[in-house]
């Protein structure tokens, strides 16, 4: 036992990540310092993964970088040369007075998208769609504030801290930490990942692309909002990666309109990834956002899927492509749960944008003002 200021560290802890004074003794022995946990359920709840951390220093370090980070899955078969650098940081704290989604009371479970599955895209009345501008508008200003802290040397744990406080200071929740099990703020997806990275001790290199995906939840209802930045200067082929993928986006929103068919999106988007030698990822899709993080419509961002619903005024929904380089779609799973990454390690971009589909056409909730 040993006297500690830092919160537990588990990233399932059921009593909030309170300030822990129970440390590992296995890492206390080996010099590592930081493994703090409430009590035994939290230990032994992530025992498997924080094992690792002792066999690398038993080894003698083996890949075990000298700032102290390490892979926890050092037998998993990567497709490219991101990798993770844990251990992760606490689960970040929101303050009381701030309302939190029905999820966060769950455990995680969205009971609310659960009850709703099957039925139609909602259609918002007035006041609702008030709320929605102001959250796509508070979404649009802590996006900005997390694009502008990108460069080399930043971690993306950095970046969450940044996207989380920038949150709570607008008296918003973020919408990612705690859905279904979710350890953080933000989506920061570096390079091969296409989509759900966790933020990390990894420090941003010079010649990386980062997607950061943002979603607040403010006034019972949440915006959704992501981007794809370089990090310094980048190849050839990523800057027409992400000029590509934010071209595919902006063709769908052109056909938004009181009438359109959901699944013509993938008609306006695939042609322009195909143009410029992409493929469109088909495991993930755009969806309906409102009181709902994710619900109806479903919106697949690819040529001749079978969505179905046609698009009405007072509908708010994401579209959101996702464009790998070369001509594979696939993507693969990191034993974290989250992380989804090319099959041929090659690079993926995305971009999203909340819209309301108006009398006359579509508003894009989440339109950079400047």
């Amino acid at each position: 036992m040993s006297s500690a200021s830092v919160l537990c560290q588990s990233q399932s802890c059921p009593n909030g990540n309170p300030p822990s004074r129970l440390e590992c003794p296995t890492c206390a022995k080996l010099g590592i310092r930081g493994s703090f946990y409430c009590g035994q359920e939290c230990f032994k709840a992530g025992w498997k993964t924080h094992k690792i951390v002792h066999d690398l220093a038993k080894s003698g370090g083996v890949n075990l970088p000298s700032d102290g980070t390490y892979n926890p899955f050092p037998n998993y078969e990567y497709t490219g040369t991101l990798r993770p650098a844990y251990p992760l940081s606490p689960k970040r704290l929101v303050p009381e007075h701030i309302p939190r989604p029905d999820y966060v009371a769950a455990g995680g479970k969205p009971l609310s998208e659960i009850q709703a599955a099957g039925q139609p895209p909602r259609i918002l009345n007035a006041e609702e769609i008030r709320k929605m501008r102001t959250v796509c508008r508070l979404t649009r200003e802590v996006l900005d504030i997390a694009a502008a802290a990108v460069r080399p040397g930043i971690t993306t744990d950095e970046i969450d801290e940044i996207v989380h406080n920038a949150t709570i200071e607008r008296n918003a929740y973020p919408s990612p930490l705690g859905y279904r099990g979710y350890p953080k703020s933000v989506c920061t997806s570096i390079n091969e990942a296409i989509c759900h990275g966790i933020p990390d001790k990894r420090k941003l290199r010079e010649g990386d692309i980062i997607n950061i995906d943002v979603s607040v939840y403010y006034d019972g209802v949440h915006g959704d909002l992501n981007e794809t930045y370089p990090v310094g200067e980048i190849d050839e082929d990523s800057k027409k990666l992400i000029r590509t993928t934010r071209e595919s986006l902006d063709e769908a929103i052109k056909i938004c309109k009181p009438g359109a068919l959901f699944r013509d999106l993938g008609k306006a988007i695939e042609p322009v990834a195909r143009a410029n030698g992409c493929a469109v990822v088909r495991t993930y899709t755009g969806h309906g956002v409102n009181q709902l993080f994710h619900g109806a419509p479903n919106i697949p961002h690819y040529a001749k899927n079978k969505a179905v619903g046609t698009m009405k005024a007072g509908m708010t929904f994401t579209i959101e492509p996702m464009l790998n380089l070369g001509n594979s779609w696939a993507d693969v799973h990191w034993p974290d749960n989250w992380t989804a990454t090319t099959v041929d390690g090659k690079r993926s971009a995305q971009f999203e944008d909340t819209l309301l589909i108006t009398e006359t056409g579509a508003e894009i909730l989440t339109k950079k003002t400047n």
